[in-house]
């Protein structure tokens, strides 16, 4: 008769909420890899890497594309 009473824990999200969510993570990680490195040793010595492509669109698009996904993944069929 105890166990009837106990009520199974609700969780806040769905299966797809925390999938996608998984997918904005990985856009995010991902545009904060590109994002890394590209310093030089020397302080007097300029580093033409660091303003490679990478770097300077793509990272960034990655980054945003990533934090949208995750507001996608809060605001989207929230579990009831």
């Amino acid at each position: 008769m105890e166990n009837e009473n106990i009520q199974q824990p609700t969780f806040l999200f769905g299966k797809k909420n925390y999938i996608i969510m998984i997918v904005g993570i990985i856009f995010i990680t991902l545009g904060f890899i590109f994002m890394a490195g590209g310093g030089s040793e020397n302080p007097e010595v300029f580093n033409k890497e660091i303003y490679n492509w990478q770097r300077i669109r793509l990272a960034p698009t990655l980054v945003i594309i990533g934090l949208g996904i995750e507001i996608y993944a809060i605001l989207a069929n929230p579990h009831k």
